[in-house]
């Protein structure tokens, strides 16, 4: 059976018969030639894979500004309010028979706000795939961090060499890991792939909260701070350079559509998201509260570059070793799913009018390659993830996962709004209008507060 999705309705034709083609090749989803449809519990493990990725490993550290409380407190709003966009974009698809996050906005807003969007998860998806190659680099070979190097496992079992530096690891990672997993043309395909990445996460918050309560059993830990430690103006405002992160940690729209096209009952996708907002925030949650309580201050941006050193318990540099392989390989498998949708919406904003990226192979293996060799410099230049979060999280993150379903609700081209909507949709632009705002200029003063110090 070849299923071909388009933003009107969904063609099915046998594969003896010449497909229908519509005129805007984005509009397609997914094309494959004997698949039935996807299962509940795969949806579910690669809509989890979307959602946990590099934003766990910021968490802590966002904990450690905000504090224990307010940190769980942002971190549940954070999902209630995702399940809410979510629910919004689904429910506008099915009004204006729309297959596509761009479809639904391109309904609402014409070709402009199609368009829009499609920068927006472009610049989001291409944030975050050069932060898990950093993350990777940062595992394999080591970073810096505060003038100290933090040294990667290649580097502690073998020592410093050509091919233990960080830009080899990542070409090699990229040629024998990403290129086979990304050349999947239906999401499904990686659906065990994405089961094992969830494993692996899961693993990796065993371990730390494992390590974390035997420390404080011998009272080698102290509780984590309850709440943010204000000492002057600059301390206040940095505050709000948590909220990108904590947005950052969900966003998973861009994936919505085409999990939803390739299941067998898309009755099912509204439990499908549920189900994976819910096991995700207990893993994040979890990673918060433990990784904070094991660090407490010491908690560094990438909180996997804290693993490198004595934990204080027996079997420390095996345990160490574990956590950051684990999680290294977990990122590396989320991201064949994060590169899905940033080629499908680079396709479809650059050749709108071609026939489906899934149909040519020249031009489906030439974007591919283009857009990894991008990713792969981007990840040898940025400098941190916290300011690759920053960026992404206070601007194209904040749009794609509130701005636009706010917008399309509030929009309301086919009066299905409630009030609820309406409500929601309006407290959602204004939390995410503001931090946005505030989380911008509060990097803007730090960096003129740096920029003075230094200078003075």
């Amino acid at each position: 059976m070849t299923v071909l999705y388009s933003a009107d309705r969904k063609y099915r034709r046998s594969p003896r018969t010449t497909p229908l083609l519509p005129q805007k090749h984005d509009d397609y989803e997914s094309a494959e030639v004997g698949f039935d449809g996807a299962s509940f519990s795969g949806a579910v493990f690669n809509l989890s894979t979307t959602i946990i990725g590099a934003g766990i490993m910021a968490l802590p550290a966002t904990i450690k500004q905000l504090g224990l409380i307010p940190g769980i407190v942002v971190i549940a709003l954070a999902a209630m309010l995702t399940e809410s966009s979510i629910d919004m974009i689904l429910r506008f698809s099915r009004a204006s028979k729309s297959s596509t996050y761009s479809a639904v906005v391109g309904d609402a807003f014409r070709g402009t706000g199609r368009t829009l969007l499609q920068v927006c998860i472009i610049v989001n998806n291409m944030g975050m795939l050069v932060v898990y190659m950093i993350i990777i680099g940062d595992v394999l070979s080591g970073t810096w961090s505060d003038g100290v190097h933090h040294s990667g496992v290649m580097e502690k079992w073998f020592g410093q060499h050509w091919w233990t530096t960080r830009s080899f690891l990542l070409l090699l990672t990229t040629l024998f890991v990403f290129a086979p997993l990304i050349s999947f043309k239906r999401v499904d395909s990686l659906r065990y792939t994405s089961a094992l990445s969830v494993a692996l996460a899961i693993v990796f918050v065993a371990i730390t909260a494992g390590v974390a309560v035997v420390k404080l059993m011998n009272g080698s830990v102290q509780v984590p701070r309850l709440l943010p430690q204000l000492v002057d103006q600059s301390s206040f405002w940095k505050l709000f350079t948590a909220v990108p992160v904590l947005v950052t940690a969900y966003i998973c729209h861009h994936n919505i559509h085409p999990i939803e096209n390739e299941l067998i009952d898309p009755t099912q996708m509204k439990s499908i998201v549920r189900t994976s907002l819910t096991m995700c925030s207990l893993v994040y949650i979890a990673t918060s509260f433990f990784g904070s309580l094991l660090f407490g201050d010491q908690t560094l941006d990438d909180i996997l570059a804290n693993f490198d050193g004595d934990l204080g318990i027996p079997y420390s540099s095996l345990l160490s070793d574990v956590v950051r392989v684990s999680y290294g390989i977990h990122l590396m498998l989320v991201f064949p799913i994060v590169f899905f949708s940033l080629r499908l919406n680079i396709d479809g904003l650059f050749l709108p009018y071609a026939i489906p990226i899934a149909f040519d192979n020249r031009r489906f293996f030439s974007i591919t390659a283009a857009l990894m060799g991008f990713i792969l410099m981007g990840a040898n230049f940025v400098p941190s993830i916290w300011d690759a979060f920053q960026f992404t999280g206070a601007t194209a993150t904040i749009s794609v996962g509130f701005i636009f379903p706010a917008a399309v609700a509030l929009r309301d081209t086919h009066g299905i709004a409630t009030k609820k909507d309406r409500l929601v949709s309006w407290v959602m632009l204004f939390l995410a209008v503001s931090s946005s705002t505030v989380a911008i200029c509060s990097d803007i003063y730090s960096i003129f507060g740096t920029g003075k110090a230094i200078g003075s």
